[in-house]
């Protein structure tokens, strides 16, 4: 151990090879206004203000947040840095700030309503105490608008100034998100920055627990806070645990491809990286304060320190109650003993709040009534902010520091604790599991903060404990947090990035998923499909089959696919439907393929292989409306490219051609008639649709075709695979659920979806196709293989041959009571059928 002060020295500056935008809730500085209305920064204290403000000023970044206060006027000066201040963030020049100033009642919702009275109990595993209100998330979505419009202001600046550098420069800018916030901020920086043209890499870094699958799931938005994140093209976590409840929620909620043990998840087309980033403290600065600290303290009283801000998750009632049981227990420590408790005050303005300091001022004023001698007061609680100078000696002279949270991320004072031992008799320090520290600082006495008797008799140990065994543990301890300082999470956050201008030579985990393969759908679909199980697999055409094309006729599946599906529309154990919200005849003519069943217009026309047709009716009225709006939108509308397609029952407005910043008035104009003609609005990719006023989609069809193709009893038996890639999609994943496993295939960042996974691409609906074609092939070599002379076949053979005797002759008997393969037996050539209940 040290027992001579040291100066503290400065590291050597980390060097990103990207200019760096820092985006959190708060500059690293806060102004206030003087009473002559001038401005003036105060500064910041914490270990994300001194790791990064230092690479932002270096690279001549920028730093986008709030500035502590609602400003009049948001194009004010920010003032300059007082010369006197030799913060971490002194040489951050006004010209690097972007300020991002909103309405008090957006902020009010957005930081107090969602931020603090959902988020943050929420993520800590509090749900009793969240409060889940949608006029609070909404604030919270708008607060996250407003700071990724800064952001992207942020970019334009960086571009205009050092346009010619960034052009030339390998590295985009680095665009560093933070913390529980700025959740949902991503993805809008992304679309925009994209729009703009203006190339930026995106990280974000949560400071926080993140939840496992079961508290987050309670969240009513969920899926758009994970997609929200996903919009990065890293993650971090302080630790693995958290890494792995994210991947866990990704994957159960948003139905994402993962990769755990490279912690990889692919979303909107992309691999997003996944890591543990373990944040450390300014060590040297804490050891130097440690040094110079007058002392507080005689050597004659041993002293328990706690250091918290005041708030339900760190556990200080609990903690009052296990000193008091200590006091209880081992009457010899009265007098020889004094409890130190550092409360920072916190959300004053919140009743929560309050109320916990009422219950702390009155839980330390009987237990220091009721030990209390004439010398000598067990506890000394200090309400209010202290010095670091102050808090280091605190540290320093402290006999065992209890850092003993319900829930906590990381919680640095237990590093800073460690730093300030300096001397040659340390201390001991009593750390809960619970905290993201607990997971790295395994030579502390770990303790669960519910169980006081356990607690205080831990404390017992601490005080009583040799000093050979506190030096080992306090060595241990302090050479770890040394070299994992706040410097080194900054280095391993960039080398991450790939930003890091001077790298180490250490590699960095794979950062692509491979594509997928037949092993993912062995792990979706194994437990589901058995070779002996028949199939029916409900399929879109455009986004799904076929890739998307600039125009609906350069749509086509490519051959391998088509070969594929040619394949198992032979299969007696399969059918196949191609739902698609084409025309039914359009549809045929770009699948071409035979024994399988058309639905067009999102399953209002439905073609079966026999030739029989289903047509629901539409209102008489509605034909006239229809080539209204034809008119109209053909002679108001179809400019720049775009275009109206007439598919008979439904008409769609094309404007996927129609460039990114001549869309908008186009679309307003074209929703406008859409209202006036009597028809809502249907959104589709680049599209707006009109549909009949009738109580069909793509979920009514669905189950419409499995009633024809299975009867009425279809859930007996039949593994129902579905996959689509738009909203009309959702109509049928939403209907099947439970009863189908339903693919949404889409590269979007940001897509609420129904269905039990997520693809990328066509070409793992392909995979899929290919899957299912190996699974039938498996029962089928099990089928024409020969039972063994003198063995009777297996229960599933003889079933399989059962089945087959039953195709030729026995088979119409089976249609003519609803069960037939995709034939009906009525004599029409058109069939109105009543609609499908929602609960069929």
């Amino acid at each position: 151990m040290e027992s001579k002060p040291e100066v503290s020295k400065m590291k050597e500056t980390i060097m990103s090879s990207s200019a760096m935008i820092v985006v959190s809730n708060r500059l690293p500085f806060i102004l206030r206004e003087a009473e002559d209305g001038t401005l003036h920064r105060k500064q910041c204290a914490g270990g994300l203000v001194t790791a990064v403000a230092p690479v932002v000023v270096e690279s001549g970044g920028l730093w986008v947040g709030w500035p502590g206060m609602h400003l009049k006027d948001s194009n004010v000066a920010i003032p300059e840095s007082d010369p006197e201040d030799l913060s971490p963030c002194a040489g951050l020049k006004s010209k690097q700030v972007v300020t991002v100033n909103m309405d008090k009642n957006t902020f009010d919702g957005y930081y107090n309503g969602c931020c603090n009275g959902t988020f943050w109990p929420l993520f800590h595993s509090m749900p009793d105490r969240a409060i889940f209100k949608a006029d609070y998330w909404e604030d919270y979505k708008k607060a996250n608008l407003e700071f990724a419009d800064m952001t992207i202001r942020a970019l334009e600046l960086m571009y205009k100034e050092r346009g010619n550098e960034l052009a030339q420069a390998d590295e985009a800018p680095l665009v560093w998100i933070h913390d529980y916030h700025l959740m949902l901020a991503a993805n809008t920086i992304r679309q925009k920055a994209e729009e703009k043209n203006l190339r930026c890499k995106l990280g974000f870094f949560l400071h926080i627990p993140c939840p496992s699958w079961d508290i987050m799931r309670l969240f009513p938005w969920d899926d758009e806070i994970l997609q929200g994140m996903l919009g990065c093209d890293m993650v971090g976590f302080h630790i693995e645990d958290y890494c792995f409840n994210f991947i866990d929620c990704c994957q159960r909620r948003l139905g994402c491809r993962v990769d755990r043990s490279n912690m990889l998840v692919e979303h909107g087309g992309r691999t997003v990286r996944v890591r543990a980033l373990p944040i450390g403290i300014p060590f040297d600065r804490f050891k130097s304060l440690a040094a110079s600290a007058p002392r507080t303290f005689s050597d004659s009283q041993q002293l328990i320190l706690g250091v918290d801000r005041l708030d339900y998750t760190k556990g200080l009632v609990n903690r009052i109650r296990a000193f008091e049981r200590l006091l209880e227990k081992h009457p010899e420590y009265i007098n020889k003993v004094t409890f130190l408790q550092v409360a920072v005050p916190s959300r004053t303005d919140v009743k929560e709040y309050q109320e916990l300091k009422e219950e702390m001022d009155m839980l330390i004023g009987q237990v220091n009534g009721r030990f209390t001698t004439p010398m000598w007061s067990p506890i000394r609680y200090i309400y209010g902010c202290i010095s670091h100078e102050q808090l280091a000696g605190f540290y320093r002279d402290a006999s065992v520091a209890l850092v003993t949270p319900l829930r906590d991320g990381m919680n640095l004072v237990a590093k800073e604790f460690v730093a300030c031992q300096t001397e040659e008799d340390p201390g001991v320090l009593i750390l809960s599991p619970f905290a993201g520290s607990g997971a790295q600082m395994m030579e502390a006495l770990l303790v669960n903060p519910y169980e006081i008797d356990d607690v205080a008799e831990t404390i017992h140990r601490a005080l009583t404990m040799d000093k050979d065994e506190r030096r080992l543990r306090m060595t241990c301890l302090r050479r770890r947090e040394k070299q994992y300082d706040v410097t080194f999470w900054l280095r391993s956050f960039l080398k991450e990035m790939g930003t890091l201008r001077r790298e180490d030579g250490d590699q960095v985990r794979p950062t692509q998923l491979m594509p997928v393969s037949m092993a993912d759908f062995d792990e979706y679909l194994r437990d589901y499909i058995k070779p002996t199980d028949r199939v029916a697999l409900l399929l879109d055409y455009d986004g799904t089959l076929a890739p998307i094309a600039k125009h609906p006729d350069f749509a086509t599946i490519p051959v391998e696919t088509k070969r594929v599906l040619e394949r198992l529309a032979n299969v007696s154990s399969v059918n196949i439907a191609i739902i698609s919200g084409r025309s039914l005849e359009n549809v045929r003519s770009m699948v071409g393929i035979n024994n399988i069943t058309y639905a067009g217009n999102h399953g209002l026309e439905i073609l079966h292989p026999d030739g029989t047709r289903f047509v629901h009716p539409v209102p008489s009225e509605y034909e006239e409306n229809l080539s209204g709006l034809l008119r109209a939108l053909q002679e108001r509308c179809c400019r720049d490219g775009a275009w109206v397609e007439n598919k008979g029952i439904i008409l769609t407005y094309h404007y996927r051609e129609v460039p990114i910043e001549k869309r908008p008035p186009l679309v307003a104009e074209a929703r406008k008639l859409f209202t006036k003609f009597d028809f809502t609005p249907s959104m589709a990719r680049c599209a707006i649709e009109a549909r009949p006023p009738v109580k069909w989609n793509k979920g009514r069809a669905s189950i419409y075709i499995l009633r024809t193709l299975y009867g009425l009893d279809w859930q007996e038996g039949v593994r129902v695979l579905f996959a689509g890639d738009d909203n009309t999609d959702e109509d049928a994943m939403r209907m099947l659920k439970g009863m189908a496993v339903s693919f949404r295939v889409t590269a979007s960042s940001s897509v609420r979806t129904a269905a039990n996974r997520r693809l990328p691409d066509t070409d793992s609906v392909l995979m899929m196709l290919k899957w299912v074609e190996r699974q039938m092939a498996a029962c089928r070599a099990r089928r024409n293989t020969p039972p063994t002379s003198g063995s009777p076949p297996p229960d599933g053979t003889k079933l399989l041959n059962f089945q087959m005797s039953m195709e030729e002759g026995e088979m119409e008997h089976i249609m003519e009571n609803g069960r037939g393969r995709g034939r009906r037996p009525s004599p029409s050539a058109i069939e109105i059928v009543p609609e499908v209940p929602n609960g069929a």
